[in-house]
């Protein structure tokens, strides 16, 4: 029994020594000494600099031949030979096919005959003419025959005119037998053989010619885009180049940029009342035929420089639940302001602003995550590590007991 007493005892004073050892603790943590100081948090932030920024607007466009000439017969008949290779270049009238040229012959032959035979014909009414004029003079015929004589001549120099025109057809028929080429380009595939019955002015082409050094590059662009740049242009917000053409860069179906650059030459005169959009046309030089009609492209069109632009990295700035750009700027005393700000399109990796920030307006870059709204911050330039300076605290509020 004794034992068992002893052992209660030590059990009752170890759990009211584990009493004050609790109570002491809960009196220091109430005891309402002074609060903990915590460091400002560090924050990298970027000075706004307006500077020149050439602006760019990269559109969407398909290339197309400089020239295009489909060759059609201008004459019936059969083809004999084929005296290109197809997609071979080719040279203005350089002769492509000969059409058979024997009926064209024969016809230019009976031309020539009729000739022969209309200014034989003549030689006798012209002498007839001639006598009767000095005979009506002297009435020695009547008035009459001497205008039968006078129209007689006439007629037959028409038909001997005539007879000229009909040689000078069978000529121009003859010269058609050959099919040349009527531009300078690369010839596509033939659509016929030797042997091919080709008619006149006929739907199919005999062949297609291109001419690609240099080539067009059609691209379509919104008029909305057009009345802003025009806009900015007047209101001095943005300087052309003073040349009247744009410069234009491409990039290929692979991604890879074009290495030559081009120029804008032409807009067209209306809108496309399906699309609302206004068609531009560039011309790129092509030595190494590279570029083939119907390619998909991205130009890059040069719209101009705007002379003082505000750029911010894409990384300070978020959105807030409106859908509003938004960015932290290291406002006075320190603390951070939240600033809604307007972006109008990215250049790189950032964003131009157009509305909310000016020149020496500190945005937050790095530890966005920690710059809270009104929250004292050390503030350093990104890129430079902070200088060792005293830390800008801030108190923290006392615990609750």
């Amino acid at each position: 029994m004794k034992i068992v007493d002893n052992i209660h005892k030590k059990a009752l004073a170890g759990g009211i020594a584990v009493l004050l050892i609790i109570s002491g603790c809960g009196e220091k943590r109430g005891s309402g000494g002074p609060p903990q100081e915590r460091p400002a948090p560090e924050v990298g932030f970027v000075e706004v600099k307006p500077e020149p920024v050439t602006i760019t607007m990269e559109l969407p466009g398909r290339t197309s031949a400089y020239l295009l000439a489909e060759v059609r017969p201008q004459i019936g008949g059969i083809i004999l030979k084929r005296y290109f290779t197809e997609g071979a270049h080719v040279k203005a009238e350089q002769r492509l096919y000969q059409i058979d040229p024997a009926p064209y012959q024969a016809a230019l032959d009976n031309a020539e005959a009729v000739l022969a035979r209309a200014e034989a014909n003549i030689l006798p009414a012209r002498l007839k003419e001639e006598r009767f004029r000095e005979l009506v003079e002297i009435k020695a015929v009547s008035r009459q025959e001497y205008d039968d004589a006078e129209a007689a001549l006439k007629e037959a120099e028409a038909e001997v005119a005539s007879a000229r025109a009909a040689v000078e057809t069978s000529r121009i028929n003859l010269a058609y037998t050959g099919v040349k080429a009527p531009i300078s380009g690369r010839i596509g595939r033939s659509a016929v053989t030797p042997g091919a019955l080709v008619t006149a002015g006929q739907a199919l082409p005999l062949a297609t010619i291109q001419k690609l050094d240099p080539i067009y590059v059609d691209v379509t662009r919104s008029s909305a885009d057009l009345l802003r740049l025009q806009r900015d242009l007047a209101e001095g917000n943005m300087s052309g180049d003073g040349s009247g053409q744009a410069k234009v860069k491409l990039k290929l179906e692979d991604g890879k940029p074009y290495r030559l650059e081009g120029i804008m030459k032409f807009s067209e005169v209306m809108v496309d009342q399906g699309t609302g959009s206004v068609t531009l046309r560039a011309l790129f030089p092509n030595p190494n035929r590279m570029l083939l009609p119907g390619m998909f492209v991205r130009a890059v069109v040069q719209e101009g420089v705007r002379e003082k632009a505000i750029l911010v990295s894409q990384r300070g700035v978020t959105r807030n639940p409106r859908g509003e750009a938004l960015a932290m700027i290291v406002g006075e005393g320190e603390k951070v302001e939240p600033r809604i700000i307007k972006v109008s399109r990215t250049i790189g990796d950032k964003w131009l602003v157009t509305e909310g920030l000016k020149a020496g307006d500190r945005v937050i870059i790095e530890g966005l995550q920690r710059a809270r709204p009104g929250t004292v911050v050390k503030a350093f330039p990104v890129g430079v590590p902070p200088e060792t300076q005293p830390a800008v605290t801030q108190q923290s509020p006392p615990e609750k007991e």
